[in-house]
């Protein structure tokens, strides 16, 4: 695995490897989240990360979730702080227990709230860490997984701009204005924005 994670009673010791040599102090920390990134990602903007659904995908929940009956969920998020996307997480879901099929499905916790409404620490496996040139931004993506008692998921997360852990702030304010008049408020509306709308596979 592209992951250690080790300690004793005098050290704790982390070993990323595989992952690109160029990657910062701070990037191997995200990289080694364990269901906690939206907590890393607010303690390095200093603000509130918010989660924004862009699909779920979700099997027919005929049965309360079991190790006999699992119910899965496709699904993606935006990481947004500020106005801006900080990470896209793609992510396949099996849930084998009825608290994580409410916490998740009924109650909308996020996958890393959930781990930790269910008080348990998971098993992280980091599978595979990328950096990619996409038109003027570098990329910085992994794909790792996380298991806990009846829930694991695979997750591909998405930091669209490395130069947001080089920048900080400044990277986050930038185009604030333009953001700002976008984001301004509109005439009441029946239609439902597009990222509220969870479909369903029978």
């Amino acid at each position: 695995m592209p992951s250690i994670d080790s300690f004793s009673t005098a050290s704790t010791s982390v070993q990323l490897s595989c992952i690109p040599s160029d990657t910062t102090g701070i990037e191997r920390i995200m990289l080694a989240a364990q269901g906690d990134l939206q907590r890393l990602l607010s303690t390095f903007f200093l603000r509130p990360i918010f989660v924004e659904p862009v699909y779920a995908d979700t099997s027919p929940r005929l049965h309360s979730a079991s190790p006999d009956y699992a119910i899965t969920q496709s699904r993606r998020v935006h990481l947004v702080c500020a106005g801006k996307v900080v990470c896209v997480a793609t992510s396949t879901v099996t849930l084998t227990s009825p608290v994580a099929e409410r916490l998740l499905l009924d109650e909308k916790f996020p996958i890393g709230q959930t781990i930790r409404k269910l008080g348990q620490c998971p098993r992280f496996s980091l599978l595979n860490v990328e950096t990619l040139t996409v038109g003027t931004k570098r990329e910085l993506r992994r794909t790792y997984t996380l298991e806990t008692e009846g829930f694991s998921a695979e997750i591909l997360e998405v930091f669209p701009d490395r130069d947001m852990f080089i920048r900080g702030e400044a990277w986050l304010l930038e185009g604030q204005a333009e953001r700002d008049v976008t984001c301004a408020p509109v005439t009441e509306s029946h239609v439902k924005p597009e990222w509220l709308t969870l479909s369903v596979v029978h």
